[in-house]
């Protein structure tokens, strides 16, 4: 009598090409099966705040990437940097990181990172992580510096926090992982919630 076939285990999408994000999901022991990145527009809306921003960039790109792969968990996340109502971008050039690490530079700033998951029946579940960093304060050298090292391009708020601008950092209240760009036990719990088994 042949033996019963096990279950072929749920396909796991990550709806971001980001290799930050593939690295730190390794280290919670999950591996995607497919990277399939979302052409979405991420401009803010008129009046929307940085919070709702980043929900709704992570639910779109989720949704996007989902219709592609139906019967598989498909999960996105997105990061947003602000000072106060005011959402910085992410910097295309040298320029825009200077104007970035300007602003930064010496105060307090909010980094909200939202995952949003979508499973393959159907239910979907979102957090947001609101972290708390303080900068100190940039002499025009250490700016400089940083411009140089091009780390700050392509980055949300022109810095990356797992790389040189680390030693910028007074405090930081909240996720570390999520001003890298997804907050792991957030993640844990969502993918975990809607019954895909990860460890």
């Amino acid at each position: 009598m042949a033996s019963p076939t096990a279950p072929a285990a749920p396909r796991l999408v990550l709806a971001s090409a980001s290799p930050r994000r593939l690295d730190l999901l390794a280290q919670i022991g999950v591996t995607p099966d497919h990277v399939a990145a979302s052409d979405i527009d991420e401009t803010p809306l008129r009046g929307e705040t940085p919070r709702l921003l980043a929900l709704r960039l992570a639910a779109a790109k989720a949704a996007a990437v989902k219709a592609f792969h139906p019967d598989a968990y498909v999960m996105a996340a997105d990061t947003v940097v602000a000072v106060g109502r005011r959402v910085l971008p992410k910097a295309q050039n040298e320029a825009e990181v200077a104007a970035c690490l300007d602003l930064l530079s010496g105060r307090t700033h909010r980094v909200y990172t939202a995952v949003a998951v979508h499973g393959p029946d159907e239910r979907t579940a979102e957090r947001l992580v609101e972290t708390r960093v303080t900068f100190k304060r940039l002499a025009p050298n250490e700016i400089a510096a940083y411009l140089q090292s091009q780390e700050g391009i392509g980055k949300a708020g022109g810095y990356g926090i797992q790389g040189r601008a680390g030693g910028f950092v007074l405090r930081l209240q909240g996720s570390y992982p999520a001003v890298v760009g997804l907050p792991l036990y957030e993640t844990l719990c969502l993918l975990q919630g809607l019954g895909y088994p990860a460890a």
